[in-house]
């Protein structure tokens, strides 16, 4: 049996509804997780209520379960069930349809959600017409920025004992995100996961800024998850390495990531810096520039350092593995401070106005630098050992 990409669709259609194949690697570790957790569980029906051509309903290890897809594409979902033996299908919008009746799920079924519904900021997608459309397709309970945020909220409302999905590792560690989850976060706790690059999807372009994608076990829990549990969270990697945000120091603790001019006057600047997001914005973004605008970040004499130091981070990024993407630039403070010169030296001979605040004799700022990266990052640390 072979699921392809949805070919059916444009390049468009498939950017707009989030359309993209998952490997059978991605869904066998789906599968990985559920069994290790989940005793008996082919008592549960499995559902998917975005399911495309039904890559996730086709494991070998849910032959006696009772399978469901759903989708908006009938295309899509004509061909789940032309390739996959005993599954039920149902085409229609998930993000509408907010009862197990519209699934014929009764109400005591036992449940597992998987899938990797469409992760699509909804103000970017490419015609507008197309995006009004979808914003106004999504039931007002379920509306979020994010398509795969109203996913995650339409799954609490089917109430499902567990969720094993993909999506972005963003939608947990950044706060407003998590924020945004509404009843999924108050009813469901994360319990396992993995960690994936989305690399590992087809139609991403070489060269492109990867990010995290987490294939996410949740269960049912009566105390829900509040962020501080993210926070402290150990998260794997696919490649092995663990790390958990309560050991990442941010450098929003150390400086302004935001227009600041409301309460520093230019006249107290010593240079200007563009707004900060995280780290995969960073690869994009400027940091020194010269003019004053609505983007920018007044520096004061004293967190001049902080500023070079982040500045330094974007010459350094190739030795910051995907997986902390969408963190925040993270710092090592202590280490640092007793370093903080060699920063400004480095950050200096790109931005030569910056001369006039580095101290003299600052031998080797490079190899201090690579130092201190080798050391923030221990394992992680990605380029010459």
């Amino acid at each position: 049996m072979s699921f392809l990409e949805q070919n059916h669709l444009s390049k468009q259609e498939r950017i707009n509804l989030g359309s993209y194949y998952t490997k059978p690697q991605l869904v066998n570790l789906v599968y990985k997780l559920l069994n290790n957790n989940v005793q008996n569980i082919n008592k549960y029906t499995i559902l998917d209520s975005s399911c495309g051509y039904g890559s996730f309903l086709s494991n070998e290890g849910i032959v006696r379960n009772r399978k469901i897809g759903a989708d908006i594409d009938s295309v899509a979902v004509e061909n789940a069930r032309e390739n996959i033996n005993n599954i039920e299908t149902v085409v229609h919008n998930s993000l509408i349809s907010l009862s197990r009746k519209q699934y014929g799920l009764a109400n005591d079924e036992k449940l597992i959600i998987v899938g990797n519904p469409p992760y699509n900021d909804v103000t970017s997608i490419i015609r507008n017409e197309i995006k009004n459309k979808v914003k106004h397709d999504i039931h007002p309970d379920l509306r979020t920025r994010d398509l795969g945020m109203s996913f995650l909220r339409s799954y609490a409302k089917l109430d499902p004992d567990f969720v094993c999905v993909l999506h972005p590792l963003s939608y947990l560690i950044k706060k407003a995100n998590f924020d945004s989850l509404g009843d999924f976060a108050h009813k469901y706790n994360l319990v396992d996961s993995v960690v994936v690059s989305s690399a590992e999807f087809n139609g991403t372009a070489p060269g492109k800024t990867y990010f995290p994608i987490i294939i996410a076990l949740y269960a049912k829990d009566d105390e829900g998850m509040v962020y501080q549990n993210i926070e402290k969270f150990v998260f794997t990697t696919k490649e092995g390495p663990k790390f958990s945000l309560s050991d990442m120091n941010s450098i929003r603790n150390y400086l302004s990531k935001y227009p600041n001019q409301k309460w520093v006057k230019p006249s107290e600047a010593v240079a200007k810096f563009w707004t900060m997001r995280d780290i995969n914005a960073l690869k994009r973004s400027k940091t020194f520039v010269d003019d004053i605008n609505e983007n920018t970040i007044l520096v004061t004499p004293n967190k001049l350092a902080y500023y070079c130091y982040v500045d330094v981070f974007k010459k350094f990024i190739e030795y910051v593995p995907y997986y902390f993407g969408n963190c925040d630039v993270f710092i090592d403070n202590e280490h640092f401070s007793k370093i903080k010169d060699h920063f400004i030296a480095l950050s200096a001979k790109s931005h030569p106005e910056l001369n006039t605040f580095t101290k003299k004799n600052i031998e080797n700022p490079e190899g201090y630098v690579k130092s201190y990266f080798k050391s923030l990052l221990k394992e992680h640390y990605v380029g010459i050992k």
